[in-house]
């Protein structure tokens, strides 16, 4: 059937070699994406680019500044670009294609990553049938960082033949008989469920700004930083926050959202309808999040134009669900280990 894959797809596809590399398929394969890892092979680049004609690999001998060895701890140094080949090949067959996201926790330190393959026009896209390598952008925006092989800062989400994304009528049918938003509000499902800010109290810490530091962060540690060193917590005034150029910020949706086991969801990263700014680097969301009760969806928010205000309950993202192409047997949640469940206002899993 059409749609999105599920867990025991992505294991078929490893196992007849149309998936290949992963170092650790236990770890990597989500209930409807898989997991991405950097291979040591990286190079720091000068300028962005993608390759609609030629291999990657053939664009790359031209383009780098300086070749690196991922087998070693390196340090990503703050808006400069790198480029890394990921562990995962690809041999797909029978129409299946799909799009790749970068994972909540490089979202949430700020990390700019897009995929790029060869012989495509589009960042974040796998043609349908896609056969080669793929390689991974990174660009880190608030910190040094330090990576490793191994890595895993985006995943992928493959379809089978095409999306089927629920329209705004459906979306109400299934809402009315289990809820997708637990809200208050009237009127949240317009182009996909519109999510809001919640700016609600003058006296708690609403919001985290990144801070200007020297401190490095080792991408592959939890729980180990403080986060006072690296972040600096607001509180709104008058229910309303001020949104700094070439800042960025960590908040927290006021609706809770459910995605059902048999529905995936993505978030929309850049819609100018609600705001000339970009929200959630990490778009994907797999089925389970949010079951039973609802969780908070966390906003990554950052504007390159121009600073602009936002004030509590105004409309900062849109959710689109679509169709799993059958019902999964693997949620998102605790006996998988995910990081993001029940969360609240939340950094990335790397601070305590």
């Amino acid at each position: 059937m059409n749609g999105a894959l599920i867990y025991e797809d992505y294991y078929n596809l490893i196992n007849k070699d149309h998936i290949s590399g992963l170092i650790d398929e236990k770890s990597q394969v989500q209930p409807s994406s898989i997991d991405l890892t950097l291979s040591e092979e990286c190079y720091e680049i000068k300028a962005s680019f993608l390759s609609p004609k030629n291999k990657v690999r053939e664009k790359l001998k031209k383009k780098f500044y300086k070749k690196i060895d991922l087998n070693k701890p390196k340090v990503f140094k703050k808006n400069k670009i790198y480029i890394v080949k990921l562990n995962e090949k690809l041999n797909l067959k029978q129409n299946i294609g799909g799009k790749c996201n970068p994972k909540s926790s490089t979202g949430r330190l700020n990390i700019f990553c897009r995929t790029i393959l060869d012989k495509c026009d589009e960042y974040e896209k796998i043609p349908k049938n896609y056969n080669g390598e793929m390689f991974l952008e990174i660009t880190s925006r608030s910190f040094d960082i330090i990576f490793n092989k191994g890595d895993k800062l985006n995943q992928m989400r493959l379809i089978n033949n095409n999306n089927v994304y629920l329209n705004d009528n459906s979306l109400k049918l299934i809402n009315k008989k289990h809820a997708l938003i637990f809200s208050n509000k009237d009127n949240l499902i317009k182009n996909g469920i519109r999510l809001s800010v919640d700016l609600s109290d003058d006296k708690k810490v609403c919001a985290y700004e990144s801070k200007i530091t020297n401190e490095l962060i080792y991408f592959n540690k939890t729980s180990y930083y403080k986060k006072s060193k690296f972040w600096k917590a607001l509180k709104p005034t008058n229910k309303s926050l001020v949104i700094e150029k070439n800042k960025f910020y960590i908040l927290k949706s006021k609706e809770k959202i459910r995605i059902p086991n048999n529905l995936a969801g993505e978030m929309v990263p850049y819609d100018t309808g609600i705001g000339d700014f970009r929200v959630h680097y990490a778009g994907f969301f797999d089925p389970g999040f949010g079951d039973p009760s609802g969780s908070y969806a966390v906003l990554e928010v950052k504007t390159n134009e121009l600073p602009f205000i936002i004030e509590d309950g105004q409309t900062i993202a849109r959710i689109k669900y679509e169709k799993l192409n059958k019902k999964t047997s693997v949620v998102y949640g605790s006996t998988i280990n995910s990081n993001y469940q029940n969360q609240n206002l939340a950094l990335g899993k790397h601070f305590k």
